[in-house]
């Protein structure tokens, strides 16, 4: 177990209650309930809660549910799914569809855009672009990603004229680079930025950020939909530390510019929370605390992240939206 970034809280202190939601609350038998997208709807906090089910709904081994909370503690999750698995892609045979999971949320004017992955075996995930307005029902807009591209995240508005999204592909083999690690099949999974005029088509792909620039990770770095900030754009990710065989989970954040973001403003130099609780580092995946996601206040000045614990719970961790962002800024970017 790698227990090396373990210390006290940082910034983000966890619920007294974690954590918050198990498969024991979940009005289906599930194996787990983990990784969820987070918006406020309506007044209320709403997540879209991943859930691996005992037996398959619809042929579905895993859906999305919708659950809404008015303290953003106790929660109220609907039985059925919003996402299950898709024919999105026609009669092309073979499987496209067979881990519906990880799910991030942007709103767009009076639109919530919803961007799953839509995992192509042998190949790993493509992106999956659907949209509501009463998280009832949810269209397909299209598939906007090739593989292996796992969840883009949009920024919740135009910028210079064009959507913007942060890219997380990944299956990069280096072995001539020393830095690298031999006989492994994903060497790296780094940050890009692309952008659209449609929110379909996509290009002008360029890197932002890769694994070794923070402390806490040497093999892969994710992102979160962007949050808007008087500061700039606020940036919850994850970085993965790989040791011996092991991984550690952890969660990090950075701040970009608001009319550049591919302009680094800060980045935060250690973790704002990773895996030291049990129900954190002992599951059906140990050792991972992560993020889809995070509801920022600006006006409470506060800042809540929900996050799956070991991809078998999810907790919740609170803290002081100003104290995250003045650190990020004393921490300046590493390029």
């Amino acid at each position: 177990m790698i227990t090396k970034f373990r210390g006290d809280e940082y910034i983000m202190h966890r619920n007294e209650k974690n954590p918050i939601i198990t498969k024991a609350d979940f009005p289906l038998e599930t194996h787990a309930v983990f990784n969820c997208g987070q918006t406020m709807f309506e007044g209320k906090t709403l997540l879209l809660i991943a859930a691996f089910y005992k037996t398959p709904v619809n042929d579905s081994l895993c859906g999305i549910h919708v659950a809404t909370s008015d303290d953003g503690v106790n929660f109220e999750i609907n039985p059925e799914p919003l996402f299950i698995k898709d024919n999105w892609h026609g009669d092309c045979p073979g499987s496209f569809d067979n881990w519906v999971i990880d799910p991030r949320v942007t709103k767009i004017d009076d639109t919530y855009y919803i961007i799953r992955p839509g995992q192509v075996r042998g190949s790993g995930p493509c992106a999956l672009l659907y949209k509501t307005k009463d998280f009832k029902t949810a269209e397909f807009v299209d598939c906007v990603a090739l593989p292996a591209n796992r969840v883009p995240c949009l920024f919740p508005e135009k910028i210079n004229g064009l959507y913007v999204r942060i890219d997380r592909p990944y299956n990069i083999h280096c072995p001539e680079e020393p830095e690298c690690i031999p006989d492994t099949d994903i060497l790296r999974a780094s940050m890009w930025l692309s952008y659209s005029p449609d929110l379909v088509f996509w290009g002008h792909h360029r890197p932002l950020l890769y694994p070794e620039s923070v402390t806490f990770s040497n093999w892969k770095i994710g992102p979160t939909p962007p949050i808007k900030t008087k500061d700039g754009w606020l940036e919850i990710i994850h970085g993965v530390w790989k040791e011996d065989g092991e991984f550690c989970y952890s969660i990090g954040a950075m701040l970009l510019d608001l009319e550049d973001p591919s302009k680094i403003i800060g980045l935060l130099d250690r973790w704002i929370l990773t895996p030291t609780e049990p129900f954190e580092t002992d599951g059906r995946v140990a050792n991972v605390v992560f993020p889809c996601g995070a509801i920022a206040e600006e006006e409470k000045d506060e800042i809540r992240i929900y996050y799956g614990a070991a991809d078998e719970h999810i907790g919740l961790a609170k803290g002081k939206l100003s104290e995250l962002i003045e650190a990020i800024k004393n921490c300046p970017a590493p390029y």
